[in-house]
C-alpha cells in the first residue's frame, strides 16, 4: 500500500481545510485508516481514525466536533475535513493504514504511512 497525503496549507484561525489521502493497492479497502499529526519536538499523535467499512470512527478529544474523517473505498481515498481551525492545530499531518480492519489510537498497528502534509493555522 502506498499513501499520498495532500491538501495542507496556510489558513487563518476559524477557517477550514480538507486533507486527502490517496491510496493504492488492491487491499486498501481492508485496512483501518487514520490521521496523525506531529509538531517539532513532540511525538506523533492520533487525530482521527476510521474502520475499513467506514462504520466506525474516532477522534482525539482536541478535534472532536471540528474534524470529520471519511473514506471512499471505490476511489481508495480517505479525507479529513477540518473546520474551526485553531493555531494549536498547526502540524504536519500524516495518513496511515493499519495492518487490520479497525483503526487504533496508537502508532503500533500502522504499517504504511503517507509523506505528510503541513497545516499552518495563523492567529
Amino acid at each position: 500500500v502506498q499513501l499520498q497525503a495532500s491538501g495542507g496549507g496556510l489558513v487563518q484561525a476559524g477557517g477550514s481545510l480538507r486533507l486527502s489521502c490517496a491510496g493504492s493497492g488492491r487491499t486498501f479497502s481492508s485496512y483501518g485508516m487514520a490521521w496523525f499529526r506531529q509538531t517539532p519536538g513532540k511525538e506523533r499523535e492520533f487525530v482521527a481514525g476510521i474502520s475499513w467499512s467506514g462504520d466506525s470512527t474516532g477522534y482525539a478529544d482536541s478535534v472532536d466536533g471540528r474534524f470529520t474523517i471519511a473514506r471512499d473505498n471505490a476511489v481508495k481515498q480517505v479525507t479529513l475535513q477540518m473546520n474551526s481551525l485553531r493555531p494549536e492545530d498547526t502540524a504536519v499531518y500524516y495518513c496511515a493504514a493499519a495492518r487490520e480492519g479497525y483503526y487504533s489510537r496508537t502508532l503500533h498497528p500502522y504499517k504504511w504511512w503517507g509523506q505528510g502534509t503541513l497545516v499552518t493555522v495563523s492567529s
